[in-house]
């Protein structure tokens, strides 16, 4: 399966592992799921990540950065034909419709509207894991 995280996602998933964003994490680290980035968006982990005020274990960000750059789908994206809320979210949705990720996962729902999202599924941590453990179970 192939997603697209915006860093909240990841940022929530290192500073509370037990919830949604830490099981996406998690899912990531081991190859369940795969991420297609741009430079942009593995730039913006990379400074987020390392950012003094999450006090996050350098060796832990290290390695997550590391399995990212190795195992995430590189992906040349085109600019979008409108502008989104926040023009840092825009690399995030490019992206996601360029490689036709099966969803684009963020914290900030209201960042994507559903009028610009150019057929690309956009989920919160929570539904992305619920939609993920159905898609899971055999048919009943």
């Amino acid at each position: 399966m192939n997603v697209v995280l915006d860093t909240n996602v990841l940022v929530s998933g290192l500073l509370s592992p037990f919830g949604p964003p830490g099981e996406i994490v998690r899912m990531v680290s081991s190859g369940e799921v795969v991420l297609c980035l741009d430079a942009r968006i593995l730039s913006e982990y990379e400074d987020v990540l390392w950012r003094p005020r999450f006090a996050f274990d350098p060796d832990a960000v290290g390695a997550l950065l590391d399995l990212i750059e190795h195992q995430a789908h590189l992906v040349a994206s085109s600019p979008l034909p409108e502008a989104l809320p926040d023009a840092d979210d825009e690399p995030f949705l490019e992206v996601a419709a360029a490689c036709r990720a099966d969803c684009l996962i963020t914290g900030n729902l209201a960042h994507f509207p559903e009028c610009s999202r150019h057929g690309v599924v956009v989920m919160s941590p929570a539904a992305f894991i619920a939609h993920h453990r159905s898609q899971a179970r055999p048919d009943e």
